[in-house]
């Protein structure tokens, strides 16, 4: 079985850890899966076709996380299932919520991984930050979750469990289109989502599903840090809005930030984001922009991000993220002064570039922060982790 490297996706799909108890947990399955299991376990193939459908709804539209529940299913038939089968949820560590809000969930799977996400309301929106892996491999050096390393890819279970749970936590059951608090969802949490495409794809299918979880595509982002490869597939077969951690927009700083730059560079991931599909004025592009204090944010760097915007001529806007700060991270946040004068100059050649104002920072629950473990690392051994990471990238 391949191993994850440090720069591309684990090519071949790693079956599931099975549960102590030999149940199949139903969450993350589609319809013809669900099906599938149940004859796989016995039941005759027109009963389980229905069964299957009756299912789908109890757990996707209405939340149901017991047999008991579902009223249409005959009561004599609820043993069977509950024997065989379970509608999980992840199991929540701990909660935590910010003096301004926003909720942090520590998670952990059934073989003992720990994730996070995060709910951030505001007064127009609701979104849930998901995780797609526990750890990640890329490295960014301004990311805490960088400093861990991969351990696994979460499921499309696990994935769409988490918008599950904040849907549990916030009352929000059945699915209905109107008055929800969780309306947005960014798939920004731990993680390279595109080096975990076929689980991302699946769970953000059901999410989307109309008879499901039913979230518009148009309300769903995800976040790249570069998986130039993925992103054409990202638009055609998932089709939600893109975001791309930019970070730099030159080589030097770039390769040192980001190190998946040395594999994929800016102008072949302009490019690809030029080439996304679906892209227009009405779905723009967001590049993503953490500001660090005297590495990127100087006035010419402003310059050249709109230069660059403009020549690959792209739909977008710049978010512009001020650096929150965790335990041994080697930078600094760019001065308020700074912040304003960068996005000034954006502003000025007519895109958007608004400054995001940190959330959850007391609870480590800010962009860039999330990680499960605690531990300090020092500045060298950050270090030491940056080069290891950046030699295999060749």
């Amino acid at each position: 079985m391949p191993i994850p490297g440090h720069i591309d996706p684990v090519p071949v799909p790693r079956a599931p850890t099975l549960r102590e108890d030999g149940k199949v947990d139903l969450i993350g399955l589609p319809r013809e899966a669900i099906r599938a299991a149940l004859e796989e376990a016995g039941m005759e193939p027109k009963q389980a076709k229905l069964r299957a459908k009756q299912l789908w709804h109890w757990m996707y539209n209405r939340g149901a996380t017991e047999f008991t529940a579902m009223t249409d299913i005959s009561k004599t038939q609820h043993p069977w299932f509950a024997e065989r089968f379970v509608i999980g949820r992840p199991e929540v560590v701990e909660a935590q919520v910010s003096t301004d809000g926003t909720r942090k969930w520590l998670l952990r799977s059934p073989d003992g991984q720990d994730y996070e996400m995060v709910f951030i309301p505001d007064a127009d929106r609701g979104t849930l930050c998901v995780s797609s892996q526990v750890g990640c491999t890329l490295n960014c050096r301004f990311c805490h979750t960088g400093t861990m390393r991969l351990v696994r890819n979460l499921t499309a279970g696990e994935i769409v469990g988490q918008v599950m749970l904040a849907r549990d936590g916030l009352g929000e059951w059945p699915s209905q289109p109107e008055g929800r608090m969780l309306t947005n969802i960014v798939m920004m949490g731990m993680g390279e989502p595109l080096y975990n495409f076929d689980a991302v794809r699946d769970a953000l299918k059901l999410v989307m599903d109309g008879d499901g979880l039913a979230l518009s595509k148009r309300r769903i982002t995800l976040s790249t840090s570069g998986v130039v490869p993925m992103m054409a597939r990202a638009g055609a077969e998932i089709g939600v809005n893109l975001a791309v951690s930019l970070h730099a927009v030159t080589k030097a700083v770039r390769d040192e930030i980001v190190p998946i730059n040395r594999k994929y560079g800016i102008e072949e991931l302009l490019q690809a984001c030029a080439d996304y599909p679906g892209a227009n004025n009405a779905r723009r592009i967001t590049f993503e922009y953490v500001m660090l204090r005297d590495k990127n944010d100087s006035d010419a760097d402003a310059h050249e991000l709109v230069r660059l915007i403009r020549h690959y001529r792209l739909p977008a806007k710049v978010n512009l993220i001020p650096f929150n700060p965790w335990p041994g991270a080697p930078y600094e946040c760019s001065t308020p002064e700074r912040i304003r004068s960068f996005s000034s100059i954006i502003f000025e050649a007519g895109i958007s570039a608004p400054v995001r104002t940190p959330r959850g920072r007391d609870i480590d629950a800010a962009c860039g922060q999330l990680k499960t473990a605690s531990e300090k690392k020092s500045r060298a051994e950050l270090d030491r982790q940056a080069e290891e990471k950046l030699a295999a990238l060749g």
